[in-house]
């Protein structure tokens, strides 16, 4: 095989997952030139990763046919001779674009009916039983059935420290300056969020042991809100979230000392640049999603009720994120901001 597509996730944090899929192939097959069809919103995230050449964002919706629009980009895709088409997401519609492309090869699990769509097909197990995403993700480099290598790498992203210095610069951020970030959204719901209140406290406690570090949070600007109930707690915290473009994000992260993060894209973002971060799970499971770095430190206090995966607490307490103190991630924090 020479060339390859891969039709990237629709999440962030599972198009980070994806990556160690990309380094097996390219392990196996130094030469393959690896290619992403990926939503608009996490193609800068693709366009970071050594193994891709190039990456096509999309204007796709999630949830949505447009059958139209996915036929428009298989004839933009067909003459640029794919060997092989990895579908990442398990829907019918993800695989329409390499099938009408006429992709020789199309790999993916079973799902939504696809059996003439795909004609590589990996057996897809409950979520329930379903390994770790990475794992999940990582097993369509080898055929049906087969066995993985016993060490799958980390997902990592290139950086630029040019164009680090350059962000920090256009949002006033000195340089040698001590950055310390707090990524408080989590597109799933609230029940992944760390209450703001926790945040601003924990603001509070950097702000006495570190008086000159700036604190900023990351996020869309949907996280805006939250973000802003952790300013009225802690004033000096800046507020960036729906201000900066994900590839600014990335750069923000990339030049930060430590981070604390939900479980959402964010976290996984910093995973992949090796920054020291401490990651608050709730009602989710860091068996199945964590953050894949030894720079990262987990805070999970696996209740009898977690993980529930809902996007609300069913039992209206939200005891899994509550009772992680702010002085417990703290402590932790503050080993990571210590260690050499």
């Amino acid at each position: 095989m020479k060339k390859a597509l891969v039709i990237a996730p629709n999440w962030i944090g599972d198009a980070l997952m994806a990556q160690p899929l990309f380094a097996l192939l390219k392990a196996r097959n130094p030469r393959l030139v690896i290619d992403a069809l990926a939503p608009k919103w996490v193609a800068p995230v693709l366009a970071r990763m050594p193994e891709i050449s190039t990456v096509f964002p999309s204007e796709l919706a999630h949830g949505k046919l447009q059958l139209s629009a996915r036929l428009l980009f298989a004839q933009q895709l067909k003459h640029e001779g794919y060997d092989v088409a990895y579908v990442l997401p398990n829907s019918l519609k993800s695989s329409l674009i390499p099938f009408l492309a006429g992709i020789p090869l199309r790999v993916g699990y079973r799902g939504e009916a696809r059996f003439g769509m795909l004609n590589v097909r990996h057996a897809n197990p409950p979520r329930d039983k379903r390994p770790p995403m990475v794992e999940h993700y990582a097993r369509l480099a080898v055929k049906p059935g087969g066995r993985l290598p016993e060490s799958i790498p980390d997902p990592k992203l290139k950086t630029d420290p040019v164009r680090m210095a350059a962000t920090a610069e256009r949002f006033g951020i000195p340089p040698q300056t001590r950055v310390i970030a707090f990524c408080p959204g989590a597109e799933f719901g609230p029940a992944k969020r760390w209450p703001a209140a926790h945040f601003a406290e924990l603001a509070q406690m950097l702000r006495r042991s570190f008086p000159y570090a700036q604190i900023i949070a990351l996020g869309s600007g949907k996280d805006a809100e939250i973000a802003d109930e952790i300013v009225k707690g802690a004033p000096f915290v800046r507020n960036l979230c729906g201000q900066t473009s994900l590839d600014d994000a990335v750069d923000l992260l990339a030049l930060s000392e430590a981070a604390v993060c939900n479980d959402s894209g964010l976290m996984h973002v910093t995973a992949a640049l090796n920054r020291p971060q401490v990651a608050v799970f709730g009602s989710s499971d860091p068996r199945h999603t964590p953050p894949l770095s030894q720079a990262a430190s987990i805070m999970w206090l696996q209740l009898e009720c977690s993980p529930c995966f809902k996007r609300e607490c069913p039992l209206g307490h939200l005891r899994c994120l509550k009772e992680i103190e702010p002085e417990m991630v703290f402590v932790e924090l503050r080993q990571l901001l210590h260690r050499p």
